[in-house]
């Protein structure tokens, strides 16, 4: 069903506003001639924008994904980008477009000068442990600013040097931050040892830094997973997208009800 269905069916009387809001939430997805069905709606309806990814598709591919989400929603979030793909990207939208790299996430996004994002008032924490997880951090920065986020970033205070953790957790506290992901390689604790230190939830981002035997990612997984301290939950290896989306719906839900207390 159409959405101009739906809102004529509404105007009719025909449809209570709540029917019109499921079916229009429902009326989602748009195919591209083979290429595979766009979920044009996945923020109203989730929350959390669609976004492309990248790795495995060819430039081609993502170029007239990225067209279609740019007249339909005025941006594209494109993913795991190699640099050939972000050089493409980049020579195809800019000027008549706004394209934002991130280069140590390998993300890339293309915005219509006119497309405008809202700011919602969460506040998220982001921390990792060392230089080399900052690309897995950056992944989760940028979803975060993208979902309306304030982002507070902080950067190689692993707990090898635990002294520099003390700082950016006194930050976090005084910003009142909503949530934090946390990245770290190698043994992974860094997030038990945040979350045994600020009452907020803790996304840890296990990252694919380490040496020999499950160096890749698979300890720092495993750690956060049998941390002792709660309040911790884990996303996959590497996966920043993933902890930026958890982490923003968590902050934007807080930050909903933060201004509904204000009104009060």
């Amino acid at each position: 069903m159409h959405i101009r269905r739906v809102l004529e069916e509404l105007l009719a009387g025909k449809l209570s506003v709540e029917e019109a809001e499921r079916r229009i939430r429902l009326f989602s997805l748009e195919e591209i001639s083979g290429l595979g069905k766009l979920d044009i709606n996945r923020e109203v309806r989730a929350g959390a924008p669609e976004a492309v990814f990248g790795e495995g598709k060819s430039v081609e591919q993502i170029i007239k994904i990225a067209e279609k989400f740019l007249e339909r929603k005025g941006r594209c979030i494109v993913t795991r980008l190699n640099e050939e793909k972000v050089e493409a990207i980049k020579g195809k939208f800019e000027g008549s477009n706004r394209v934002e790299i991130y280069p140590n996430a390998r993300l890339v996004v293309i915005k219509a000068e006119d497309f405008k994002l809202e700011k919602t008032g969460g506040r998220v924490a982001v921390l990792c442990a060392g230089s080399s997880d900052i690309p897995a951090a950056e992944e989760a920065e940028a979803i975060v600013r993208e979902m309306g986020c304030d982002v507070f970033s902080f950067r190689d205070i692993g707990i090898a040097g635990i002294h520099r953790l003390l700082p950016a957790l006194e930050k976090i506290v005084n910003a009142d931050v909503d949530v934090a992901v946390v990245a770290a390689g190698m043994e992974g604790a860094l997030p038990s040892v945040v979350a045994g230190l600020v009452d907020i939830p803790v996304i840890g981002l296990p990252v694919s830094t380490g040496y020999g035997i499950h160096g890749k990612g698979e300890t720092a997984l495993f750690a956060m997973l049998q941390s002792c301290s709660p309040g911790i939950a884990v996303v996959n290896i590497d996966n920043g997208f993933g902890a930026g989306v958890m982490a923003a719906l968590i902050a934007n839900r807080v930050a909903k009800f933060r201004r509904v207390g204000s009104q009060i």
